[in-house]
């Protein structure tokens, strides 16, 4: 990887730098340590986002820390044109492009030859933590209700739920006063998510 890449290096402790959005802001005006703290932060909670969101079919097709950190280095390395619009905007636009590069390698992979099958245990490590709470066939009424939060609530949910942030991490990175009170936000997101998870599949 060349000297560009922005997870590389001794890069100081994720959460204790600043919420996401200050460090984002320090990286639009090019500091090189903003981005490497960015970094730091999201690239292990997005692996495991990544592994989940691989569809079983192309699990051992696809490498899931290449797409990870591909699809993170290209997003800070363009991170100067990413306008901050809202609090969790740059956690939501992370996320999304690291969905489409899932979805564009998955559609490369069934247009390759066929290779020789791999073991099922190589293909198919578990399901996700999000697959564990809502089930696969729910992903779809998921993400049409995530849609509907409020940022704020967005972003806690998904720190939470699919990047398995804990409480003090999630305090840190948004800015929240204490992890008592990111607990209670992230309560209450969950409980409006599922809300409209039920208005969602009610109405078809």
């Amino acid at each position: 990887m060349d000297s560009g890449d922005p997870t590389l290096g001794n890069a100081p402790a994720p959460f204790e730098t600043g919420t996401t959005l200050q460090l984002v802001l320090r990286a639009r005006e090019g500091d090189r340590g903003a981005r490497e703290m960015l970094a730091a932060r999201f690239l292990q909670p997005l692996k495991r986002f990544a592994h989940g969101r691989i569809p079983q079919a192309s699990r051992g097709v696809l490498d899931t820390d290449d797409i990870v950190q591909e699809t993170l280095i290209r997003v800070l390395n363009h991170v100067d044109h990413f306008e901050p619009r809202h609090p969790g905007a740059f956690l939501a636009y992370m996320r999304q492009a690291v969905l489409n590069q899932i979805r564009d390698e998955a559609r490369r992979a069934k247009r390759r030859p066929a290779r020789s099958e791999m073991p099922e245990d190589v293909r198919d490590a578990g399901p996700s933590p999000l697959e564990q709470v809502i089930g696969r066939e729910a992903l779809e009424i998921y993400e049409r209700a995530l849609a509907r939060l409020r940022p704020e609530q967005r972003e806690v949910v998904i720190m939470r739920i699919e990047l398995g942030f804990s409480f003090a991490e999630m305090a840190e990175a948004t800015g929240s006063p204490s992890a008592n009170a990111v607990r209670m936000a992230a309560t209450r997101a969950v409980a409006r998510l599922a809300e409209l998870m039920r208005e969602t599949r009610e109405q078809g």
